[in-house]
């Protein structure tokens, strides 16, 4: 213990994370490994997890933090759900009580988490995100010269090997640092420059061809044609 003068006084590492109070005790907060930096934000994984078992759509939820294919941190949420998994209540709900970054768009559901002898959850045997569960139930290939473009972005950008018209940008792992690199890679490949807030809105190869074929070639920050309508978010 460097704080006392006897030599055989310890202190203990706990992993936790607490203050001292005014009064004089010790407030906890979180384990301080369950703090990770995503994008340029700490987040508290604990504080997530507590948020998606206070939904009452999950049974059991632990979220980890993994690289993907570009070293990036991104979190990953493994769900058990007896009475079924429903991904896209869970993050309307995760919407509503934290911020985007927060919110996991990788989703696992298994039949129950695997422990320690401790039995506390084991997150280093927890399994990796199967792209087939990632992408949409039908694979529809691309057709038009501007999707297979796309399809090739999105595949080398995200570390997918087949990727539909029809999958969620977000839900194969992408972020707001990817969509800039998307939209970096667009201008180059396609000669269009488009605003980043355009893949918030348009997630699919599917729609986001319709728009660049509309654009017509045309460098705009933001435009409304035909029928899609880059809005402020």
């Amino acid at each position: 213990n460097p704080f006392n003068t006897n030599p055989e006084a310890r202190l203990y590492k706990t992993g936790d994370l607490a203050r001292w109070l005014p009064d004089g005790n010790l407030e906890y907060i979180s384990r301080i490994d369950d703090q990770v930096k995503v994008r340029g934000h700490r987040i508290d994984l604990g504080e997530i997890e507590n948020v998606l078992q206070q939904s009452g759509l999950i049974d059991q939820g632990v979220i980890i933090a993994s690289d993907d294919v570009s070293g990036d941190k991104r979190l990953v949420g493994y769900v058990v759900a007896e009475k079924g998994f429903d991904k896209q209540e869970v993050i309307k709900y995760l919407n509503t009580k934290l911020p985007e970054y927060m919110v996991p768009a990788l989703w696992v559901e298994l039949d129950k988490l695997p422990v320690t002898q401790n039995g506390k959850v084991n997150k280093k045997v927890l399994p990796e995100p199967e792209v087939g569960n990632l992408q949409s139930e039908n694979y529809v290939a691309p057709e038009t010269e501007i999707e297979h473009k796309l399809v090739a972005i999105w595949q080398q950008l995200l570390g997918v090997n087949k990727i539909g018209v029809d999958d969620n940008f977000f839900e194969l792992g992408g972020h707001s640092l990817m969509a800039m690199r998307v939209v970096a890679h667009i201008e180059k490949e396609l000669s269009v420059t488009i605003p980043i807030k355009l893949l918030f809105q348009l997630t699919t190869v599917r729609d986001l061809s319709k728009f660049i074929e509309l654009q017509g070639g045309t460098n705009s920050e933001e435009k409304s044609t035909g029928t899609f309508t880059v809005l402020d978010v």
